[in-house]
């Protein structure tokens, strides 16, 4: 993986596409979702602004990727393809979101 540096601009598939090969399997490790929250003055309030899961490619470092909606985890170390997977780099950090996820049988 390469050495993240600033970018100008958000999210975008051309970014995602740097640091993972599609073509590659890549494996569920999250059983669960995580919830994440909005933060308000610094505290958490109780609002929901997505979920987060783990999951791992070949040569890669464990990667977290974020859902607007709730979606439903396949068993781990399934493989999956994900649903317009983007990243933004900020600050020599790599943040990736995606739509949704389909389970490769």
């Amino acid at each position: 993986m390469r050495r993240t540096r600033y970018k100008k601009g958000g999210y975008s598939s051309q970014t995602a596409n740097e640091y993972i090969d599609i073509k590659q399997p890549i494996h569920s490790l999250s059983t669960e979702l995580e919830k994440q929250f909005r933060f308000e003055d610094g505290k958490p309030t109780k609002e929901i602004t997505g979920y987060k899961a783990w999951f791992s490619q070949e040569g890669v470092p464990p990667l977290v990727v974020k859902f607007t909606a709730e979606i439903k985890l396949p068993d781990y170390l399934s493989l999956i393809q994900f649903d317009n997977l983007e990243a933004v780099e900020v600050n020599y950090n790599v943040y990736f979101r995606a739509a949704g996820l389909t389970e490769v049988k």
